[in-house]
């Protein structure tokens, strides 16, 4: 299986810089890289690189950008105007993308809905979310980019779940449509077993590594900073039912390790990539190979 690091592991390391994790991530063994929109962004404005820079650093790479991490708050938009951004956003993402060399976009559904006045049923969520994604996807499609959506278990997202995640990709039935499976995210919300047993391997699209502290499901404490690495003490994961299932349904995505703890930003920028290589390969070796 191919691997690949997320700049989540180490977006606030000291001197962080989206052209090094490149360099480490080449040196250390990964295949891939998803690139953060936080630490692009960031970089992009205070001019430390172009994305024609980053370009030509991936031509000359073997590390390659597996997914632009991320749209966020694409659904559930009230006005003409709120749509209308989200539309733009995602041209621009594209455009991105296409200097990049990167074919795959990550999707983060939108939160807090009662603070807007809203209490969306989940039928709603999902039909909004169908109509938002066939129409992201006609955009996209020319391109040869397909479209990732991530389920993010915390309590006030609007896409919690695995299986309403899953709902709504089969209910679009696109070829260019799947899934971000992130094990925190499925474990935080108590996604369900049974569904992703279930599930067709080809529209999961990427497999986020990581482990997390054994919080209660739904707290409002049991956030993205709990997270670990796989197999760390105190984490609480099965990490073999992950694997066996994954590869019972056919999985064949790419695998890359995302993780949000603060003690992890203390390393240094290369210490971070190297151990996340180290780690990554070693969990693949033993729950996959």
């Amino acid at each position: 299986m191919k691997i690949g690091f997320n700049e989540a592991n180490d977006r606030f390391c000291e001197n962080h810089s989206v052209m090094k994790d490149i360099e480490y991530c080449d040196k250390y063994g990964f295949d891939y890289i998803d690139i953060q929109s936080e630490c692009l962004n960031r970089e992009l404005e205070n001019g430390t690189v172009t994305l024609e820079e980053l370009g030509e650093k991936f031509k000359s790479s073997k590390v390659k950008m597996l997914s632009y991490n991320a749209l966020c708050f694409f659904n559930m938009k009230q006005t003409a105007e709120e749509k209308a951004a989200v539309m733009a956003e995602l041209d621009e993402i594209i455009r991105r993308c296409n200097i990049l060399g990167c074919k795959m976009i990550v999707l983060v559904p939108s939160y807090d809905m009662q603070e807007r006045g809203l209490m969306p049923t989940r039928a709603e969520i999902r039909k909004d979310a169908v109509i938002v994604l066939k129409e992201m996807l006609a955009k996209v499609e020319p391109y040869g980019i397909k479209l990732s959506l991530e389920f993010v278990g915390a309590p006030n997202m609007t896409i919690n779940r695995f299986e309403d995640a899953y709902a709504i990709v089969e209910e679009v039935n696109s070829p260019n449509l799947g899934i971000t499976l992130d094990q925190y995210h499925f474990y935080a919300m108590g996604s369900g077993w049974d569904t992703l047993e279930k599930a067709d391997g080809d529209k999961i699209f990427i497999w986020h590594l990581n482990g997390t502290e054994d919080l209660p499901c739904g707290a409002t404490y049991n956030n993205d900073e709990k997270r670990m690495w796989p197999d760390a003490e105190g984490d609480c994961l099965d990490h073999k039912r992950f694997a066996d299932t994954l590869k019972s349904i056919g999985f064949a995505g790419g695998c890359t390790i995302e993780i949000f703890r603060p003690e992890y930003y203390k390393l240094s920028q290369e210490e971070n990539v190297k151990k996340s290589a180290e780690i990554t390969k070693n969990h693949i070796k033993k729950y996959w190979d």
